[in-house]
């Protein structure tokens, strides 16, 4: 029995914004470890990444009717959606003083769960190789800059006011080293 070809995140997202539950679920199965991993290694908390993803998914089904394909990609608005909320999380935890620290080299060694898709854990973990790879490929000012708004939740203006630097800076830098990241992993696709 030949499997149907997988329907693409576009199709999904306007399958959402017409109340389909499955094109969710399906959209679901596709992003949720992603979102979660990225949620994962800036929160350091398991409940607060399950948050993340709840909120995610919850928005995408509230707002789907506003992703343009001609703005951009879907994944690039699924992870925007996933950045922002984190950012809430970080601003959440940062106001309640309740932050917690976890060993990443602790989650890495945790066995995966007995549901999860080995070949999609491949997939997930080829892709976080390369973003890692064509983060190492940035100049040191850029990457800093990056990992500062994108892992540490900081906004462009508090960057500036950790690093000294003016916040025109701050936003050349991260502007720059974004492109290069796209040019980086669009290489990698080819």
């Amino acid at each position: 029995m030949e499997t149907p070809p997988a329907v693409d995140d576009d199709a999904l997202l306007a399958r959402i914004a017409q109340r389909n539950q499955r094109a969710l679920s399906q959209l679901y199965d596709r992003y949720a470890r992603i979102v979660y991993g990225l949620a994962f290694k800036s929160l350091h908390s398991v409940e607060e990444s399950e948050e993340v993803v709840l909120d995610v998914f919850a928005q995408i089904w509230r707002i789907a009717d506003r992703f343009d394909p001609q703005k951009g990609r879907a994944d690039t608005w699924i992870f925007t959606l996933t950045r922002s909320r984190i950012l809430d999380r970080l601003r959440k935890v940062k106001r309640s003083g309740a932050a917690t620290t976890f060993s990443m080299d602790a989650t890495e060694l945790q066995p995966p769960a007995p549901n999860v898709d080995l070949l999609e854990d491949s997939i997930i973990r080829e892709r976080r190789s390369q973003v890692q790879g064509a983060l190492r490929g940035l100049p040191p000012e850029q990457r800093q800059v990056i990992e500062l708004a994108y892992f540490q939740g900081l906004s462009q203006s508090e960057i500036a006011a950790q690093t000294g630097l003016a916040l025109g800076t701050v936003k050349t830098r991260i502007r720059l080293g974004l492109r290069k990241l796209q040019f980086a992993l669009d290489d990698h696709k080819t």
